[in-house]
C-alpha cells in the first residue's frame, strides 16, 4: 500500500523557519484560578470591554492557507471555525461546523453533513461547495500553500451533491485526516468571493466564519478583532454558543520578554503569552494574576545519524542513551517545569505508550561504559575512547535555543569517553545540513496533534528530508503505513506502541523532554482557558472591570 505521509497541518519542526513555536489526547487542562489556590470570581459575566494579548511574534499573513506561522494560526483560529473540535475531557473529536459524519467500511469515503445556518462575516452562506473550493485552492500549486499537502493530500476527489453534503473520496484510508480537520486554524473554510473582491490584500483583510471579525492591522504593533454579532454556532464544549462577550480582542506584538512582563504589570496587556518558567514562578502566588499552563504536543530529542561511521553501531547509540541524565536536563534547562520524554511521542499525544517509561533506557553511566568496552572502544590517556586508532568523537549540531541543553549533553557524554564538539548554527541551516545527512548528532523538536508525524521522521521515503537519522527499516515502514491507514483507535494505539518500542530498541534517538507553555492572565479578565494544541479558549471569557 502506498504510504500516506499526510500529517498534522502545523508540524512545527525545531521552530523551523517562520514557525516560532514554542504536534489523540491533549495535554493536561490548564490550571484554573481555583486550582491555583485563588478565589474563584463570583461576579456574573457581562458584555463589553477589550481583551489585550501580548504575543512575541507577528503573523506573516492571515490567509491561513498561505502560512505555516504560529502567530498567524493564533489569530486565525479566532477569525475562523472548523468542521470539528477536540474535546479534552473525553479525548474525542466532535462535530463543530459539521452536524454529523460517516466513514465507509473501507475507510476511503468520508461523508459530512454541515450546518445550514452558518454565514461568513460578509454575509456569504457556508455551503459544501465552498468547502470544496477551499480545499481545491489549498491544493492548487498557484496558491503555494505550505500546508495543502499536509492537510488534504489524502483526498483524491470531492463531491457536493447539495449545499450541506460534503463527500471526500480518499486515495487510501488516512486516520490522521480526522485529526487534521479539528486543527484550530488552518482547515477553516474561506470565501472565494471575498478573496476575489479583496484581491492581493486578502491576507491583511481576511473574511472568516468565527466568533471574531477582523478590524485592523497596524504593522509591527497590533491586530484588532471585533465581536461577530451574528455568531450563533459555538461548539458544544462552550457555555456561550453565541457572540463573544468582549467588544474587542487585540493582539499586541512585544518581542522582548521583559517588556512583555512590564506591559502586564502596567495593565497595557491582559494576557502575556508564552512566558518563561522563570517569569512564571514570580506569579504563582499572585492574587492579581492567574497562571495557565499546558504541556506541548511534541517533544525535544537528540537524533543520531545511523549512517555515521561511529553511530551506525547500535551499541554506541544505546550507550549514548544511557549516558544522558534527563532529570538533570529538565532541572537545568526547564527549571523543573516539564517532563522527561521516554519515547518519540509526547505523553500529551494520542498513541503514547505509558509502558515506555519502563522500557526506555535508564540513566546508568557504568552500563554505558560497559557497552562501549564490549564494542571495542578503549580509553586513552586523555580520557577519550579510541578504536583502531580513531577517537570516539562526534559533532553535535545546535542553535541558540539549545545552548544549555547541548552543553549538558557534551559534559554527560564526556563521562563515558565520548568527545563532543558543539557546532552552533541557525535553525534553518541545522535542518538543511541534517536533511543532507552531513552530521553526526543534532538537537530537534516537533509539535503535532497526531502520531502520524513520526512518518516524516522515520519512514525511509523521507531520507533526504526530515528522516535525519537515515532510518531504513522495513518493519518501521510497514508499521508507519499501517498506523496511518488504521481507523480503529484501539488498534491504532497498539501499532504506535510497537513503533515506540522499535525506536527505543534501535536507539535512533534520545528522547529528552517535553516542555510546558505558560500564560499569565490579569484577573480583570475572567473565563480564559487554553485550547488543547495552541491558542486560547475565549468564548466564555469576559472583562470584569
Amino acid at each position: 500500500m502506498k504510504n500516506q505521509l499526510v500529517t498534522s497541518p502545523l508540524l512545527f519542526i525545531v521552530c523551523l523557519l517562520v514557525l516560532l513555536s514554542g504536534c489523540s489526547s491533549p495535554s493536561a487542562p490548564a490550571k484554573s484560578a481555583t486550582e491555583a489556590g485563588k478565589p474563584e470570581s463570583t461576579a456574573e459575566p457581562k458584555k463589553g470591554g477589550t481583551i489585550t494579548i501580548g504575543y512575541m511574534d507577528e503573523p506573516d499573513t492571515l490567509d491561513m492557507y498561505k502560512s505555516a506561522n504560529l502567530a498567524a494560526a493564533m489569530v486565525g483560529s479566532e477569525i475562523g471555525a472548523r468542521l470539528f473540535y477536540y474535546d479534552p475531557k473525553t479525548q474525542d473529536v466532535k462535530p463543530y461546523l459539521a452536524e454529523s459524519y460517516t466513514i465507509s467500511e473501507d475507510g476511503k469515503t468520508w461523508t459530512f453533513r454541515i450546518k445550514s445556518d452558518v454565514v461568513f462575516h460578509d454575509g456569504t452562506p457556508l455551503t459544501a461547495a465552498i468547502y470544496k473550493q477551499t480545499i481545491e485552492r489549498a491544493l492548487d500549486p498557484d496558491t503555494a500553500s505550505p500546508l495543502g499537502d499536509y492537510l488534504f493530500g489524502a483526498i483524491q476527489s470531492i463531491d457536493t451533491p447539495d449545499d450541506t453534503t460534503l463527500i471526500f473520496h480518499l486515495k487510501e484510508p488516512a486516520a490522521q485526516l480526522l485529526t487534521n480537520l479539528w486543527e484550530p486554524a488552518v482547515t477553516q473554510p474561506v470565501s472565494l468571493a471575498a478573496i476575489e473582491k479583496i484581491g492581493a490584500d486578502y491576507g491583511r483583510n481576511p473574511v472568516g466564519i468565527g466568533p471574531w471579525k477582523f478590524d485592523s492591522w497596524k504593522t509591527g504593533e497590533s491586530i484588532t478583532l471585533v465581536r461577530n454579532e451574528g455568531y450563533q454556532w459555538g461548539n458544544a464544549s462552550e457555555k456561550n454558543q453565541g457572540p463573544p462577550l468582549a467588544d474587542k480582542l487585540v493582539y499586541k506584538f512585544i518581542k522582548d520578554s521583559q517588556t512583555m512582563i512590564a506591559a502586564l504589570e502596567s495593565g497595557s496587556i491582559d494576557i502575556a503569552a508564552n512566558v518563561s518558567a522563570k517569569d512564571m514562578k514570580k506569579y504563582k502566588e499572585s492574587k492579581e494574576v492567574t497562571v495557565l499552563e499546558r504541556m506541548k504536543w511534541g517533544s525535544s530529542f537528540l537524533e543520531m545519524n545511523t549512517e555515521n561511521e561511529i553511530l551506525q553501531d547500535i551499541q554506541v547509540r544505546r550507550a549514548v542513551n544511557m549516558a544522558i541524565n534527563k532529570d538533570a536536563i529538565v532541572s537545568g534547562v526547564l527549571l523543573g517545569e516539564g517532563e522527561i520524554a521516554h519515547s518519540p511521542l509526547s505523553s500529551s499525544l494520542f498513541g503514547y505508550d505509558p509502558a515506555s517509561a519502563d522500557y526506555d533506557y535508564k540513566y546508568n553511566v557504568e552500563e554505558a561504559k560497559k557497552l562501549l568496552d564490549a564494542a571495542g572502544w578503549t580509553v586513552n590517556a586523555q580520557g577519550i575512547r579510541e578504536k583502531e586508532g580513531k577517537p570516539l568523537a562526534v559533532e553535535l549540531l545546535s542553535w541558540d535555543i539549545w545552548t544549555r541543553t547541548s552543553q549538558l549533553i557534551q559534559g554527560m557524554l564526556k563521562e563515558i569517553g565520548m568527545d563532543v564538539k558543539i557546532i552552533s548554527l541557525d535553525a534553518a541551516t541545522v535542518v538543511d545540513v541534517a536533511g543532507k545527512g552531513s552530521f553526526d548528532m543534532a538537537l530537534m523538536n516537533y509539535t503535532d496533534n497526531d502520531p502520524n508525524a513520526l512518518s516524516l521522521f522515520l519512514h525511509s521515503s523521507q531520507i533526504g528530508s526530515l528522516n535525519h537519522s537515515r532510518v531504513h527499516n522495513k518493519e518501521m515502514d510497514a508499521l508507519l503505513e499501517k498506523g496511518s491507514a488504521t481507523l480503529n483507535k484501539d488498534e491504532r494505539k497498539k501499532i504506535y506502541a510497537d513503533i515506540q518500542k522499535l525506536v527505543v530498541d534501535q536507539a535512533y534517538w534520545v528522547p529528552l523532554y517535553v516542555e510546558k507553555e505558560f500564560y499569565l492572565v490579569k484577573n480583570r479578565v475572567q473565563g480564559v482557558s487554553l485550547e488543547p494544541m495552541y491558542g486560547f479558549g475565549l468564548q466564555d471569557s469576559w472583562v470584569k472591570e
